[in-house]
């Protein structure tokens, strides 16, 4: 295949490194740690009406980030929490299954990332995960003869660092243009620029990223045109400039081609988890993939490829 003159090709330079961080995302202690063992039990009481829970809301997040990573169903996971329980001679009740399935909702999971003083570009996306239906083999071979049913997640990735800085999860009708206030509400730290695809093509999403006083990267559509009104100033200048030197020469002039991040992180996503959902309702499924989400991000912290250009 030709390439085009500005494509370059790469190499890792950190091999190693990277090897060993591959390694170790395999690690149990990784993700039951000393730190979550001392706070396995419950140690507030509620004062509500009924009995208090027993674990705490991290043995909870611990006990499911350990299913996701390791693809394990709720049984499963139960089974391989207590063997590790034994072998490490801790005394510790683990919970239940039903437990798990029963509280998966109620918890709150912050997704951990490395803080900076810059700010940040932020690229942002979104990707389909099936709860249950036919695979997609199936239905390109054969086509569709019985109901799928979907969720889509709405991805904000740090592209400096790659890990995954807002997550929101919907329906299979949940548009970018609706869900971007709610992952720029997530990030708490200085947005620099944003940039997505043309499913955000909206003045919403113009408005909400100059609210945040940060630079849009959106390319217009092919047939839009100036409003020259002042409420979309941005669309307006990226549209002139496009007209003045085209858009492939716009996409690598504003860094627009960084996007391709956002599609890079899904993969990994994927990858790693899988492309389904086990829980039955929105709000668990929502906090699976924020589990997910947290679980990857404490992988990249372990060590990421660092690439050069092939000279």
């Amino acid at each position: 295949m030709k390439k085009h003159p500005w494509q370059t090709s790469y190499k890792v330079t950190n091999w190693s490194d990277y090897n060993r961080a591959l390694i170790n995302r395999g690690d149990l202690t990784l993700w039951v740690s000393d730190d979550i063992i001392e706070v396995w039990i419950q140690a507030k009481q509620t004062g509500g009406k009924g009995h208090p829970y027993t674990y705490s809301d991290a043995a909870i997040e611990c006990t499911l980030i350990l299913k996701n990573v390791f693809r394990l169903a709720l049984r499963q996971t139960q089974g391989i929490m207590s063997s590790l329980m034994s072998l490490i001679g801790i005394e510790l009740p683990v919970p239940h299954y039903t437990t798990l399935c029963r509280r998966t909702a109620g918890i709150t999971v912050i997704l951990p990332r490395a803080r900076k003083k810059e700010g940040i570009h932020l690229v942002v996306d979104a990707t389909g995960l099936k709860v249950y239906g036919e695979g997609e083999w199936k239905v390109r071979k054969h086509g569709k003869n019985k109901r799928r049913t979907w969720r889509k997640v709405h991805l904000g990735f740090d592209e400096g660092t790659g890990e995954v800085m807002a997550c929101v999860l919907t329906d299979s009708r949940g548009h970018e243009k609706n869900m971007l206030p709610n992952l720029l509400d997530e990030v708490t730290e200085t947005i620099d620029q944003v940039s997505g695809d043309g499913g955000y093509d909206y003045k919403t999403c113009y408005d909400v990223i100059a609210e945040r006083k940060a630079k849009a990267v959106i390319p217009p559509r092919k047939s839009a045109i100036l409003h020259n009104n002042g409420f979309m100033d941005t669309r307006d200048d990226n549209l002139r400039r496009i007209q003045e030197i085209g858009r492939e020469a716009w996409k690598r002039e504003s860094g627009y081609h960084r996007r391709s991040l956002s599609e890079t992180g899904i993969y990994r996503l994927k990858r790693i988890f899988g492309e389904s959902l086990s829980s039955q309702n929105l709000d668990s499924q929502n906090i699976e993939v924020r589990l997910r989400c947290k679980a990857m991000n404490l992988m990249t912290g372990l060590g990421m490829p660092k690439t050069c250009p092939v000279t």
